[in-house]
């Protein structure tokens, strides 16, 4: 009567993929409201790095980059703009803009889930 007892198989912990990368992308991002140039660093690193990786940080990467160029899109504009005073809510869109894409882009990274729709203008 000495039975052992029988653990179910779980399976096995999946490894966290090394996202930190990623992470210091979108830091540079927000940096660049007080360092400028920072998210030129963040873009180059992106584009560097985009191929190296799985599908989950291939659809962050896509994300990153996608951020920076329509992000320099709606500053150029906003800036343009600012003669007729239009461009101050352009400048403002692009500021909060910018932060919901890397909070959610943060989000994303803590999880381990690949971003839903890189491609996406708005907030992803």
């Amino acid at each position: 009567m000495n039975n052992p007892i029988e653990i179910p198989n779980s399976p096995p912990p999946q490894p966290k993929k090394n996202n930190t990368l990623s992470m210091i992308i979108y830091a540079l991002y927000l940096a660049n409201f007080v360092i400028p140039f920072a998210a030129i660093i963040g873009v180059i690193m992106a584009y560097v790095n985009k191929g190296d990786e799985n599908d989950f940080l291939q659809s962050h990467y896509q994300f990153q980059i996608r951020t920076f160029w329509i992000g320099l899109l709606y500053f150029i504009i906003g800036s343009l703009l600012t003669l007729i005073l239009i461009g101050w809510l352009i400048l403002l869109f692009y500021a909060i803009w910018l932060i919901i894409r890397c909070v959610k882009g943060f989000k994303y990274l803590n999880d381990q889930q690949p971003i839903p729709n890189p491609t996406s203008w708005m907030f992803g």
